[in-house]
C-alpha cells in the first residue's frame, strides 16, 4: 500500500488546485456541496479524508474521466488503513514512520546518535526502549514497540520495497547507547545486512569529516520519496519528545542538499564496514 499520510497530503494539493482554477474559494465550495469552510480546508490541508464529499466536489468542479478517476483511487488510497492500525501499543510516534514507510521507494537517513531502526535487532530495541522510557512515559508498551519494529522490517525487506541509504555518524558508532554486548552483536548484524545486498548502504561519517561548505548537521532526519512524481517527499526530524514532518518542497530541499554532502563526506562503504567491524571487535576484546 502507497503511504495514506503522503496521499492524503497529494488528495489536498489536487483539490485545492483544482478548486482554485475553477476561481472558488474554500467558502464558496463548501456552500456548494453543504459543508464548511473548514471542513474544506481540513480537506485541503490533508487532514480527513471523506471519499463522499470528493465525489461531490469533483461534481461541482465538473472533474470526469481519467482525472476523475485518478483523483478517486488517490481518495481511496489515503482512506486506507495501514497494519500499523492494529498494533496500538507500537507508539504514536513508531506508527508515524511505518505510515511513512509504507510504498516508499527510496528512503535515506542520517543517524546522528544511534543505529538506523530498520536494522535494529530485537536486543537493540529493547534496551533502546528501556534508556528512552527512564526520559519520559512510554506512548506504548515494551512489546508493542517490538512487534512494531519487527513489523517495519517486515515491511522494509518486502518484494519491491525500498532502497535503504543510511550515513551513520561516527559518534553513533562509537558512543554506547546500550550495554556492550548488545552493541556488539547489533554492529556485527549491520555488516551482514549490508554485505551484498545492493537496496541497503550504510556508511560512517568520521567525526573529522570535511563537509562542503562546512554544513554541519544539526540532526537526524530520514528523507522519504515514492513512484508518483505527484505525491510530496517527505521529511522526519527525530527529536526527544516529538518527529516534526516537512512536506514542502522549499523545507525539504536543504535536507535533501544536507544529505548529499555528507554522502560526499562519509567513508565509502568498503571503509565504513571495516569500522563498523573494527568497533564491534573492539566491544569483544572489553567484554
Amino acid at each position: 500500500m502507497i503511504s495514506p499520510y503522503v496521499r492524503r497530503l497529494r488528495l489536498g494539493i489536487e483539490m485545492r488546485t483544482m478548486r482554485a482554477a475553477a476561481g472558488l474559494t474554500a467558502a464558496q465550495l463548501g456552500k456548494r456541496i453543504g459543508r464548511s469552510r473548514a471542513d474544506i480546508s481540513r480537506l485541503e490541508n490533508g487532514h480527513v479524508v471523506d471519499q463522499a464529499d470528493v465525489m461531490k466536489i469533483l461534481d461541482v468542479l465538473s472533474v470526469d474521466g481519467d482525472r476523475w478517476t485518478q483523483i478517486m483511487t488517490i481518495a481511496r488510497e489515503a482512506s486506507e488503513k495501514g497494519w500499523w492500525e492494529s498494533y496500538k501499543t507500537m507508539g504514536d510516534r513508531q506508527a508515524m514512520y511505518a505510515n511513512l514507510e509504507a510504498g516508499a521507494t527510496c528512503i535515506r537517513e542520517y543517524q546522528q546518535t544511534f543505529l538506523p531502526g530498520l536494522l535494529q535487532i530485537p536486543e537493540f530495541v529493547q534496551a533502546r526502549t528501556e534508556a528512552a522510557a527512564t526520559l519520559e512515559p512510554m506512548a506504548g508498551t515494551p512489546e508493542g514497540v517490538l512487534a512494531g519494529r519487527m513489523g517495519r522490517q517486515r515491511m522494509f525487506r518486502r518484494p519491491g520495497g525500498p532502497t535503504y541509504e543510511a550515513i551513520l555518524d561516527e559518534v553513533a558508532a562509537r558512543r554506547l547507547c546500550a550495554p556492550p554486548e548488545v552493541v556488539r552483536k547489533q554492529l556485527y548484524h549491520l555488516v551482514t545486512a549490508v554485505n551484498g545486498n545492493p537496496k541497503v548502504s550504510v556508511r560512517v561519517l568520521p567525526v573529522d569529516a570535511r563537509i562542503d561548505g562546512f554544513a554541519v548537521p544539526r540532526c537526524t532526519f530520514s528523507i522519504y520519496t515514492y513512484e508518483d512524481p505527484g505525491d510530496p517527499a517527505v521529511v522526519a526530524i527525530d527529536t526527544v519528545t516529538v518527529d516534526p514532518i516537512l512536506t514542502d518542497p522549499a523545507e525539504v530541499d536543504p535536507y535533501k542538499k544536507q544529505f548529499a554532502r555528507l554522502r560526499d563526506a562519509a567513508l565509502s562503504e568498503a571503509d565504513s564496514l571495516d569500522l563498523l567491524t573494527k568497533k564491534a571487535a573492539e566491544l569483544a576484546e572489553d567484554a
